[in-house]
């Protein structure tokens, strides 16, 4: 005869402890995974090359971007300070990786991106 209790709700605190150990178990082994990916991923990241690719690539985008909009609209104050993000960050890839390199190139992003959104401002 199986052993039941008359106070059925002890039971399913037992459930639910058995379900927090699983999400426990799982969010162990995908912490484990995840860190492991990071550690591969960050490599990978601080490569050389993919700091020379995006900024191969920023180079022609932001040349289009902003050169449309000293059509559109006339200003250069967005392609200048666009230009000027430009520069930081070519001029970051002749640092030796560093956290001084990695400054200036969110230096060099971040003047980039506010000349792309004055532009986009300066259209509407």
């Amino acid at each position: 005869m199986p052993y039941t209790t008359r106070l059925g709700w002890f039971s399913g605190l037992d459930r639910f402890a058995i379900g927090l150990s699983g999400l426990c178990l799982a969010h162990c082994l995908a912490t484990a995974v995840l860190v492991a990916l990071a550690s591969a991923a960050g490599a990978l990241l601080v490569d050389p090359i993919f700091h020379e690719v995006g900024l191969a690539l920023a180079i022609p985008l932001g040349a289009i971007a902003l050169g449309r909009g000293i059509w559109e609209h006339g200003y250069m104050m967005p392609s200048a300070v666009g230009s000027l993000g430009l520069g930081v960050m070519a001029g970051a890839l002749t640092l030796p990786h560093s956290d001084v390199e990695v400054l200036y190139t969110l230096i060099g992003v971040g003047l980039l991106a506010l000349g792309h959104d004055l532009n986009r401002r300066a259209v509407i």
